[in-house]
């Protein structure tokens, strides 16, 4: 590497590899440039095959409008675009790609061939290029259209080639790329197929209804509701999650803005500003579409096209809040109109029925008295019982007045007594140190979370009836590299389709809960933590803080039974004082504090 300061121009491969990296991060970064080329075109079908996650080829065939044989050479260079004539095209962009670089990236770090035929030419052209380098030109019979093969990607470049990751991880970007695109737009055909598998054909011509329904399935689709309003010029419309739902596992979030999946700032303000608020954290499904003219919004503002930025945001902020207002609106319940009386030739008579009064200065001693109802007692009057740490009980209650023998044991405490539930939910213990407030969910977190990490007490429960599960591309993809995990943690699941799986068994200590919304809430948590280069206990950890976290809230109202099992289940925990996630399972207020508070 020179050091002397003196600029130089770089060698045309040198910045054409420099250029790739701004352009094709990894093989979902060819799918999406390629696309995106095949949509502007004009195709009405689109076949995508993918080999080896894209390592090895992506492929994609088009019906589009096609290339003549000087078309086709130009696109390889540099700068080269059909869709802008000057600068002032920038400010009204209607197509998707427009800068003309991704061509001649792409194949500037790849094994390249492209076939293309206008309709009216006769013959078609095919192209073939070698790392950058034009390898051959020649005429070929192909139907109109075009198709380019992508093969060997960075394959001149071995530095960018190893930070590639594991080729499921690869085909779960591949999929979210072609969830993306074909969400956006359902009037054109994909198809998409993974190692010559098909996963994927949607019919041409749908309605973004039926095509969410093609990606996600019927049950997901049925959980949104529609929505549409348009201020000042701006529409958006689609659909977003039911508030009833409680969707857990499904925070996907897609929005169009002219048909480019693009966000910015201001749609996520009125998103979490707009959306009734079910927690803090609450991040519904969306499947939005903005529109507005070209000339109001500036698709140049990311490298990546992945963001815009609104000449008037307010405008696209105030259209989203009506869109969800509107369709979470309270509807007013009819007033059916007044009817006359049916005239029978004799007077009317007007009955209005009386209703007594309170006196006011005073009780009527003849009155019967008024008994207001006994006030409500949330609190359960439980028996006072003392439970020793190791969870065994002593034959006799303790007399009040007298202090339980201490029991020598390992845990937080060497004996408790339950003492109460709150109407909030919470339990109140007393133990030879002190009193304890308790926090349920949290305390069930803790318990799954270790039971499940201790492979030697993983109990799996066979299904009576098996459940399914449809999944998002991403999500089925994270699930399939964990398959292992969970396996070992009790579960027995299988690919049942696309995208769809079928559980058979869960773990023991997770009976009662539905395995569809375990299963679902795994694959969300494990999609959502990303990748993470670690040892196989890291894995084993996520599965079980997922698993922790999807079952804590499932159980009912705690009986005295079901209180007393669940404080000394907590007790033989390691750490009993955190959930998985790090928040308090516990307050405990000491005897000394007690005193102190009470000036005694």
């Amino acid at each position: 590497m020179t050091t002397d300061g003196h600029i130089r121009l770089l060698p045309l491969h040198v910045a054409n590899k420099i250029a790739a990296g701004e352009v094709v991060e990894r093989p979902a970064s060819v799918l999406k440039e390629l696309l995106e080329n095949s949509i502007d075109a004009g195709a009405t079908r689109i076949e995508v095959a993918v080999s080896a996650g894209g390592r090895k080829l992506v492929s994609v065939r088009d019906n589009g409008c096609g290339m003549t044989r000087e078309d086709a050479l130009l696109s390889l260079e540099r700068q080269a675009t059909s869709k802008i004539r000057d600068v002032d095209d920038i400010e009204r962009i209607t197509t998707l790609g427009f800068r003309g670089e991704a061509v001649p990236s792409i194949a500037s770090v790849s094994r390249f061939t492209l076939v293309t035929r206008r309709a009216e030419e006769e013959e078609g052209t095919r192209l073939v290029v070698n790392a950058g380098t034009l390898a051959e030109v020649s005429a070929c019979g192909t139907p109109p259209g075009t198709m380019v093969e992508v093969r060997d990607l960075f394959c001149n470049v071995p530095a960018r080639r190893k930070f590639l990751r594991a080729y499921t991880t690869e085909e779960m970007h591949i999929k979210s790329v072609f969830t993306i695109h074909a969400l956006a737009h359902p009037d054109i055909g994909l198809a998409l197929a993974l190692d010559g598998r098909e996963i994927y054909r949607l019919a041409a011509g749908a309605t973004v209804e039926e095509r969410i329904r093609g990606l996600f399935g019927a049950s997901f689709a049925e959980s949104l509701v529609p929505v549409d309003a348009t201020r000042s010029g701006v529409r958006v419309h689609g659909f977003v999650e039911r508030p009833d739902m409680r969707l857990d596992t499904r925070h996907e979030q897609f929005v169009f803005t002219n048909g480019r999946p693009a966000t910015s700032s201001s749609i996520s303000y009125a998103l979490r500003e707009a959306y009734p608020r079910r927690d803090a954290n609450c991040r519904p499904a969306t499947v939005l579409f903005i529109e507005l003219p070209p000339e109001q919004v500036d698709v140049n503002v990311h490298p990546a096209k992945r963001e815009v930025r609104f000449r008037r945001p307010g405008d696209v902020r105030e259209a989203i809040m009506a869109a969800i207002a509107g369709a979470f609106a309270p509807q007013e319940p009819a007033v059916p109109a007044p009817t006359a009386p049916e005239r029978t030739g004799e007077p009317l008579s007007l009955q209005v029925p009386f209703q007594p009064t309170l006196p006011i200065s005073g009780p009527d001693p003849n009155a019967t008295p008024l008994r207001a109802p006994p006030p409500p007692s949330p609190v359960p009057d439980f028996p006072s019982a003392v439970h020793c740490a190791d969870g065994k009980t002593p034959q006799a209650e303790t007399p009040p007045g007298e202090t339980p023998q201490p029991v020598t044991a390992a845990g937080p405490w060497r004996w408790f007594r339950f003492l109460a539930i709150t109407e909030s939910g919470y339990l109140l213990v007393e133990t030879d140190a002190g009193i304890v407030t308790l926090n349920p969910i949290a305390a069930r977190e803790r318990i799954v979370y270790e039971r499940l990490l201790d492979t030697r007490r993983v109990a799996s429960q066979p299904l009576l009836i098996p459940e399914t599960v449809q999944l998002g591309p991403m999500e089925s993809a994270r699930l399939k590299g964990f398959k292992d995990v969970l396996e070992a943690q009790g579960f027995s699941i299988e690919e049942f389709g696309r995208d769809v799986w079928k559980i058979d068994a869960v773990p023991q200590v997770t009976g009662g809960h539905s395995a569809a919304d375990l299963l679902s809430t795994i694959a969300h948590d494990l999609a959502e933590a990303g990748g993470r280069r670690g040892g196989e206990r890291w894995r084993e950890e996520l599965v079980a803080r997922s698993v922790a976290r999807a079952f804590a809230g499932a159980e009912a109202r705690l009986t005295e039974e079901g209180a007393v099992r669940l404080v000394t289940e907590l007790g033989a925990c390691r750490t009993p004082y955190v959930c998985p996630r790090g928040r308090p399972v516990m307050i405990f207020t000491s005897l000394n504090e007690l005193r102190r508070k009470f000036d005694r």
